[in-house]
C-alpha cells in the first residue's frame, strides 16, 4: 500500500504552501496603476516555475498577456499541463512558458517584469545580479516597472525550522516545513529546504532545495539604482490587532527590526 508521500505531487504542494497568485496580482496590478496612472497589459515572470502567476495575470483582463521564463523544462511542462491547460482557449492563447536563461530573455518589451519568491537570490555574485538587473531594465518598456520581493530579519541569519499546517481543498491536510539549513555570515550563502509531512507519518524530505545568497535590502536597492532604474521603493507589510501580518503592503522609508519580515520592491524605468 502506497503512503501519502509517494502519491503526493510536490509542485501542487508548493503552490498550496508558498504561492498566492491572486493576492500577488492584486498587489502588482494596483501598484502599477498607482505608479503609472494606467493599467499594465504585458507581464514577464522570471524564474517562473509552474507559471501560476502567468495564469492568474491572463485571467484578469482580455488585454493581458504573460510569458514565463525558467530553465527547468520539467517544471515548465508541469505548469503547461496543470496551469495553462486549465485556462479558457482565449486566455491560453495569451500565455506562454519559455525554457530559457533569464539573462537572455526574448526580444519582447513588457510593462512589468517579476522576480518573486526570492528567486533572483540564485545569482549570488554581485556582477551577475547587476547584469540581471540591467537586462531587466533594458527589456522593459519605457515607464515599465520591475517587481521583486525580499525577506529578512534577525531570524534569517540563523539555522531554523518552521512548520505550518496546510489545507488542500481537494485532499487531506499536510505539514509544510521550511528549513534554513546553513547560513555563512562571510559569504552570505543561505541554503534552505522545503519538506512536506503527512498524517500517515510519511514525508517528502527536501522536496525543494535552494542555494542562495541572502541579499539585504540596502544591497538590492543600491544594485537597482546602479542598474539605472529611476526610482526604487520598498513596500512593508502591516500587522493586524493580534500582531499577525495583515497581507497589506505599503511604501515606507524605514522598517521595523523584526525577527522576520517580508517586503516587495518596485524599480521604475
Amino acid at each position: 500500500m502506497q503512503n501519502q508521500a509517494s502519491n503526493a505531487d510536490p509542485h501542487r504542494l508548493y503552490e498550496l504552501s508558498v504561492q498566492n497568485p491572486p493576492a500577488e496580482i492584486d498587489f502588482i496590478d494596483k501598484t502599477f496603476r498607482m505608479l503609472r496612472g494606467r493599467s499594465a497589459h504585458l507581464l514577464r515572470e522570471d524564474f517562473c516555475g509552474t507559471g501560476a502567476v502567468c495564469r492568474e495575470w491572463v485571467r484578469r483582463r482580455k488585454t493581458n498577456h504573460a510569458w514565463g521564463l525558467d530553465l527547468d523544462g520539467e517544471v515548465l511542462d508541469w505548469g503547461r499541463r496543470n496551469n495553462l491547460d486549465t485556462l479558457a482557449e482565449d486566455q491560453r492563447s495569451r500565455a506562454e512558458l519559455i525554457q530559457t536563461n533569464v539573462l537572455e530573455p526574448p526580444e519582447r518589451r513588457p510593462d512589468i517584469v517579476l522576480a518573486m519568491n526570492f528567486s533572483y537570490w540564485l545569482l549570488s555574485e554581485r556582477p551577475a545580479l547587476l547584469r540581471y538587473f540591467r537586462s531587466v531594465r533594458s527589456t522593459l518598456k519605457e515607464g515599465g516597472v520591475f517587481f521583486l520581493d525580499a525577506y529578512g530579519g534577525y531570524d534569517s541569519f540563523r539555522r531554523l525550522t518552521e512548520e505550518r499546517r496546510i489545507q488542500d481543498p481537494d485532499g487531506p491536510e499536510f505539514d509544510y516545513v521550511w528549513e534554513q539549513a546553513t547560513y555563512d555570515p562571510i559569504s552570505g550563502r543561505l541554503v534552505c529546504h522545503i519538506h512536506f509531512g503527512f498524517d500517515d507519518g510519511s514525508r517528502l524530505d527536501r522536496a525543494f532545495s535552494y542555494d542562495w545568497r541572502l541579499w539585504t535590502l540596502p544591497e538590492i536597492r543600491e544594485l537597482l539604482s546602479e542598474a539605472g532604474f529611476s526610482r526604487v521603493l520598498v513596500y512593508w507589510q502591516g500587522w493586524d490587532e493580534d500582531g499577525d501580518p495583515d497581507g497589506h503592503f505599503v511604501p515606507v522609508e524605514s522598517g521595523e527590526p523584526d525577527a522576520g519580515w517580508l517586503a516587495y520592491i518596485t524599480a521604475e524605468k
